[in-house]
């Protein structure tokens, strides 16, 4: 019943941790996805289509810009200087204000309905339009026209209107400057209107371009990203222990040629651990086949090395020490055994807990008491602290924990249960006032046959203890932590979960 509760309250504690880790992982992905690969990719493309977009159509607005208000020039242009030379070999010098008007209203009528010309005579000016604004001539395209005596031309803006602004001194059979000037005002608003028309043309085509860029790269994304999320996916399944997984190889290019590598290597990587796991597994069951094919032996060899010890006082010197001797070195040997026969059941995995209500201030009392500790060490066991435990491995962790502290360390020898603030752990704390741990040898105190020798008296010991300590510990959910106390001495410290009994467990 006990086992069957503690399964359940197992099993919902790893549900727990799933649902947190997985909105953890949900987050995580969101994050990845949203500044992965393909948002990367396709964010390039748009931006290469965008700036290509953008600048075409300021290359083919300039183009086509300047195309125009070139041909819209050398047409006002020519025609502007025929319509001059035509009324000028009617027009006499001096001139007055009817003969210039009359050659402005000659010239304008050839040169459409919205121009307007305006002569000048000296002081005199006059324009084909009375009405017409001749502030549209610029002072400066005047003076280009005085002073460089040859055509010129001017673009203006005007109350927001774009105007064209042609000047040309007159002539008289190539003779020098008769003093007459002559401006023709022709409006532009057609040509930007055109030119207009072109950068919106273009401009509305932006929009289905870069959505076509988006759509190619989602589609080359897929096409890259596919191999590498398989390779991911196999490589995750490679860290989850699955060694069969592989990917497929598709085509000829690079993606296809890591697909193949990484298909050799999983392959060569799978015959490895094969190999190691056969190797072990061999190792284990021959660890396992010797302790238990000498325990029949060493049974005998214990019982007569026992008489032996017995009789020992009535044997000569010599034959007594060797007998002595040989009951010792048995009785270690069997521990070894023993010790054996425990690890390859933690290794094989036909360890298990048997759980029972536990006053552990009891239990530990009486692991000291059982092994005539009781009067080496100084306990401090609160009362009342209940647990799920198994009995029997609590045993031989703290009498493994207390013996090394006795046999490696120096007295006083203290041992320490407490529970945390929060009340999910129980702690059993042994610390001795020894020369402590080396450092390097902190990192080892718990793997099997390792022996510190080097700083410590020698030790009777398999180098097993303490590596059959921790397992027990792991079993239990729990671990062994050890370290160097800042006033010296090794600290060894048992965690486990405070699993707490049901009140008709008690």
């Amino acid at each position: 019943m006990l086992r069957r509760e503690e399964r359940a309250r197992e099993e919902r504690d790893r549900e727990e941790r799933a649902r947190e880790g997985g909105g953890a992982a949900g987050a995580r992905g969101a994050l990845r996805r949203l500044v992965g690969l393909r948002t990367r990719l396709v964010v390039a493309f748009v931006l290469i289509a965008l700036v290509s977009a953008v600048t075409a159509t300021a290359l083919a607005y300039r183009e086509s810009r300047t195309a125009v208000l070139e041909r819209k020039q050398d047409a006002v242009r020519g025609a502007f200087k025929n319509r001059v030379e035509q009324a000028a070999a009617d027009f006499d010098v001096p001139a007055d204000e009817v003969a210039l008007t009359r050659f402005a209203t000659t010239v304008a009528d050839g040169l459409g309905d919205d121009a307007v010309v305006v002569a000048r005579y000296r002081s005199l000016t006059v324009s084909s339009d009375a009405s017409a604004d001749r502030s549209r001539i610029t002072p400066a395209l005047r003076a280009a026209v005085r002073d460089r005596n040859r055509m010129s031309f001017q673009r203006v803006d005007h109350d927001g209107r774009p105007y064209l602004v042609v000047g040309t001194p007159v002539t008289f059979d190539g003779a020098a400057p008769s003093g007459l000037d002559a401006f023709a005002i022709t409006s532009l608003r057609a040509e930007s209107e055109a030119t207009a028309g072109v950068l919106d043309a273009v401009r509305d085509g932006i929009v289905p371009v870069v959505l076509l860029a988006a759509v190619l790269a989602l589609l080359s994304a897929g096409t890259v990203l596919r191999p590498v999320r398989e390779l991911g996916r196999a490589t995750r399944r490679h860290a989850a222990g699955d060694l069969t997984s592989r990917v497929r190889v598709r085509g000829r290019d690079e993606l296809a040629d890591l697909a193949r590598d990484f298909n050799k290597t999983a392959d060569a990587l799978e015959a490895s651990v094969a190999e190691l796991r056969e190797q072990d597994a061999r190792a284990k069951r021959f660890v396992a086949d010797v302790s238990h094919e000498l325990r029949t032996p060493l049974a005998a060899m214990t019982m007569v090395a026992t008489v032996l010890d017995e009789d020992a006082h009535a044997l000569p010197p010599d034959t007594a020490h060797a007998a002595r001797t040989v009951s010792e070195e048995t009785a270690r040997l069997s521990r070894l055994v023993d010790d054996l026969m425990e690890m390859s059941r933690f290794d094989s995995g036909a360890a298990r807990l048997n759980l029972t209500p536990t006053d552990l201030a009891e239990a530990v009392t009486a692991t000291l008491s059982l092994r005539a500790l009781t009067d080496r060490v100084r306990t401090e066991l609160p009362p009342g602290v209940r647990a799920l435990v198994d009995r029997r491995r609590v045993d031989v962790i703290v009498a493994n924990l207390v013996g090394n502290a006795l046999r490696h360390g120096a007295p006083p020898v203290t041992l320490t249960l407490a529970t945390d603030p929060a009340g999910d752990w129980l702690t059993v704390e042994v610390a001795d006032r020894g020369p402590g741990l080396p450092p390097e040898t902190l990192a080892h105190v718990f793997d099997r046959f390792y022996k510190a020798d080097s700083a410590r008296t020698r030790s009777e010991g398999s180098g097993l203890g303490t590596a059959i300590a921790l397992e027990n510990a792991r079993l239990h959910g729990g671990t062994i932590e050890a370290a160097n106390a800042p006033e010296g001495g090794a600290v060894f410290t048992l965690r486990l979960p405070w699993r707490r009994p049901r009140q008709e467990d008690t």
